[in-house]
């Protein structure tokens, strides 16, 4: 019987989305960064939402967006950035401040 290899999970991302420091893997990484900020974005608006006991509807009418907008929004699915500064300032938002990283932070409101 033939021995069973074992690989390491590092092996299997550089096999599947190359070596760190490439093209490749550089956008995956890129990509997967974004899409992780827009779903903390999105369960951030659904705690907001629910402290207020607003449901999604509500929420997209004092906005005016649809429902399942609001919802794409709070899985993470399609983060309009004017729609979400609208949302959070609908949700009594006093301030929002991007941070830059090494350019520091970006006052929104």
């Amino acid at each position: 019987m033939e021995e069973l290899k074992l690989y390491t999970f590092e092996e299997v991302q550089d096999e599947l989305i190359g070596p760190i420091g490439t093209p490749k893997r550089d956008a995956f990484e890129s990509k997967l960064a974004a899409e992780l900020e827009a779903y903390k974005i999105g369960e951030a608006l659904k705690k907001a939402r629910k402290e207020q006991n607003l449901t999604q509807k509500k929420l997209g009418e004092m906005v005016g967006v649809k429902e399942a907008q609001i919802s794409k929004i709070e899985n993470g699915k399609s983060v309009a950035f004017t729609t979400i500064i609208r949302l959070f300032k609908a949700l009594g938002a006093k301030t929002a401040c991007l941070d830059l990283g090494s350019m520091g932070k970006v006052a929104l409101w």
